[in-house]
């Protein structure tokens, strides 16, 4: 019965809302409240036979709010509970028992309104100390300028004993605070007449001088945002074919070109080096062949450091007659099949041209 009308009373303060009521946005405040506190607790410490049921309470507190979002409190309850006490008296007499409540809570404004989510920590003292831990949901309005009351329920769990038990609550508050006052509404000032001035783009990169982080670019340049050259990746690459005539390493001079372009690629790019692969035809012994390959691969590489690349840059290979070319058992399958082979790639970071 109890709980039934303090509910109703907590609904009929969250709906009284007063039309001058002004939002505060922090200061101290200060409170006193009613509450009812639902326990049931059973065997006490030292007090096997004792029970203890609901409690009405009254308490203070004093908090701060610290923003339009958080505040803090601490609070105090003097508590009545209805105490059973089970042995040695056999006619279940229920008995008033003091106890008193406090501790500390925090609480959260939801966008800044009038509703809030408050947790906690509490030490309950009656009969023995039992410290709860404690969540809740509440609503607060302004009556006045900095009267307030506010109406919450929370839910209590014990650390000690495990005991789960249920508070609701009424208060009435004063905040010392600073309030929000609404100001006289300002007549909108004439629209001022824009002249619109076209930015100025030096460079023609539609980039405005203001924002251009790299002025001057090229014509031919794509930019970005900034107004600075856009690059991208690209694969570069350059091949070699030099080709024997049968039994022979020598490499001819109509090769020496080819050759010099093949060291200019590799001069360009440092970083890269060469795998020179010999072959034969299938003409001859197997064993012969490979070791021709291999000569005509170092004739190749030797070409290369004649013209300025270094030694442990290339590498070379003889295969012999394991990858023909053309299988054929003609002249031109045999003279096809008597060759030097090299691939090279890297990427290069190449500019973005409009």
């Amino acid at each position: 019965m109890k709980l039934k009308s303090l509910t109703i009373a907590i609904a009929l303060a969250a709906t009284s809302a007063s039309a001058f009521a002004a939002e505060k946005t922090e200061g101290f405040y200060i409170g006193v409240f009613g509450d009812y506190y639902d326990a049931s607790w059973k065997n006490l410490n030292m007090h096997q036979n004792l029970e203890v049921n609901e409690s009405a309470s009254w308490g203070a507190e004093v908090g701060y709010r610290f923003s339009d979002y958080w505040s803090a409190r601490l609070e105090y309850a003097d508590m009545d509970f209805n105490a059973f006490l089970k042995n040695p008296i056999p006619n279940g007499n229920r008995n008033d028992v003091d106890g008193e409540r406090f501790g500390v809570d925090a609480l959260y404004h939801f966008g800044g309104g009038p509703f809030y989510g408050l947790f906690g920590i509490k030490e309950v003292k009656v009969a023995t100390d039992n410290t709860f831990l404690n969540a809740g949901v509440g609503y607060q309005h302004f009556i006045t300028d900095g009267l307030f009351v506010n109406a919450e329920t929370s839910v209590y769990q014990g650390l000690d004993r495990g005991y789960t038990d249920v508070n609701a609550k009424l208060g009435i508050n004063y905040l010392f605070g600073q309030s929000s006052v609404a100001e006289e509404p300002v007549q909108p000032a004439p629209e001022p007449v824009i002249v619109e001035v076209a930015p100025v783009d030096s460079d023609n990169d539609n980039i405005p001088d203001a924002d251009d982080k790299c002025p001057n670019t090229p014509m031919t340049d794509a930019v970005d945002g900034t107004g600075c050259t856009l690059y991208e990746d690209k694969e570069v690459t350059v091949s070699l074919l030099v080709t024997f005539p049968n039994n022979t390493s020598a490499v001819s001079t109509q090769y020496l070109n080819d050759i010099d372009k093949v060291a200019e690629f590799l001069k360009e790019y440092p970083d890269t080096t060469v795998l020179l692969e010999g072959h034969t035809s299938a003409v001859g012994k197997a064993s012969y062949n490979k070791w021709l390959s291999k000569k005509r691969a170092d004739a190749v590489a030797k070409q290369l450091v004649a013209d300025g690349i270094a030694e442990d840059r290339i590498t070379t290979v003889g295969l012999g007659e394991e990858r023909l070319k053309n299988d054929a058992n003609t002249k031109a399958a045999n003279a096809e099949n008597r060759r030097v082979e090299a691939h090279i790639k890297t990427i290069k970071n190449v500019k973005v041209l409009r």
